[in-house]
């Protein structure tokens, strides 16, 4: 995929029309690809909402340049938004080796990785995964054999200093703790966007 041509950070940045194209085609193909994971939802649909808010194509191409590979994993019935979900077989490459937050980053002594989950995913206008939402996208394939993804994290074990991830290990999904301040190779997070 080609890099986009954009003018500020989510709301306002527009793709220009080649790489529109060229994202909503390969969401396209994912979508049909996939239809297990959004069983009754209609591409059409999906589009008309897409091209609606040129912020969100915006946020979708962030994710798929991130190696995310979004893709349609529901749709709220009270507001009929989608739901897209970073559905790479393993946590974005584009996104690995990031502290939890900001906190976290400052809090190192030496060793600092340039980014943090938490402020690159609101540079790109998504949201971190919950461990709910961590939890139901494993229900739709097995993601994080060999990575792990960052979790948002409730402020009471922010407070105190840590931080939740998530990987599929022994063919069983755990949730673990780290300090915020940690950073590895293989970790990175998946984000949510809703359309």
């Amino acid at each position: 995929m080609k890099k986009n041509s954009t003018k500020g950070i989510g709301a306002g940045k527009e793709l220009s029309r080649e790489v529109r194209e060229e994202l909503l085609s390969v969401l396209k193909a994912r979508f049909e690809k996939h239809m297990d994971r959004h069983p009754g939802l209609k591409w059409a649909e999906v589009e008309a909402r897409l091209l609606a808010d040129v912020g969100k194509l915006w946020s979708l191409n962030e994710m798929e340049e991130s190696r995310g590979e979004p893709d349609v994993v529901g749709q709220d019935k009270k507001t009929g938004e989608f739901l897209f979900h970073d559905c790479s077989p393993e946590t974005p490459k584009g996104r690995t080796s990031v502290c939890y937050d900001r906190a976290g980053l400052e809090s190192r002594k030496e060793h600092k990785p340039q980014d943090t989950a938490m402020d690159l995913a609101a540079t790109m206008g998504i949201e971190v995964l919950t461990e709910d939402e961590y939890l139901g996208l494993q229900t739709l394939g097995r993601f994080d054999l060999k990575t792990s993804s960052w979790l948002k994290s409730p402020p009471e074990i922010r407070k105190l200093g840590g931080a939740l991830y998530g990987e599929r290990r022994y063919d069983r999904v755990f949730v673990g703790h780290n300090g915020a301040q940690s950073y590895y190779g293989v970790r990175g997070f998946r984000g949510s966007l809703r359309v």
